[in-house]
């Protein structure tokens, strides 16, 4: 129980913009979990995800990585190339290589969690056209102009066939 309150207490740090108290008591319960539950427990993968969106969101992408890239090779043992955790810890890991300035590795991975989605959930799934858009978003700071464009039009007439308008 003490995890959970130190993790609420972290967010509220967040929220109130202390967020290098937040980051400290993310380090703390990542810790403590790692501690108590394992490094592979559900639990532990959650913090390591948590803290590495909290380092993306200080713009310390280097450290985010770090921890994004231990996460997503965990959760591919663990849960399996296919599991909806796996697939938005490969999508958080593209956004960080862009952020990062990888982009041919933010096309990469763009390009196999769409593939995934598309697979597992469908073409018209909400998931499966946000990571169309993830990856129209790469190809333009890849300047593929063209390949952007197409891949919005195609988001764009399927959301508009969803929604009947």
């Amino acid at each position: 129980m003490v995890l959970s309150e130190l993790y609420y207490l972290s967010i509220s740090y967040w929220n109130q913009g202390k967020k290098a108290h937040s980051q400290l008591l993310m380090n703390k319960v990542l810790d403590m979990r790692k501690q108590i539950l394992g490094n592979e427990h559900p639990g532990t993968l959650l913090s390591m995800a948590n803290l590495a969106a909290t380092y993306s969101n200080l713009g310390k992408h280097k450290y985010a990585e770090k921890l994004k890239i231990e996460v997503l090779d965990l959760r591919k043992i663990i849960l399996g190339n296919e599991h909806p955790d796996t697939l938005s810890s490969m999508a958080n890991l593209a956004a960080t290589y862009s952020n990062l300035g990888k982009h041919k590795d933010a096309e990469k991975l763009d390009i196999e969690v769409l593939d995934l989605k598309k697979r597992i959930l469908g073409n018209e799934h909400p998931d499966t056209l946000w990571s169309m858009t993830n990856l129209a978003f790469t190809y333009k700071n890849l300047d593929k102009y063209k390949d952007a464009e197409k891949l919005e039009i195609e988001v764009l007439d399927m959301r508009k066939h969803i929604i009947g308008t």
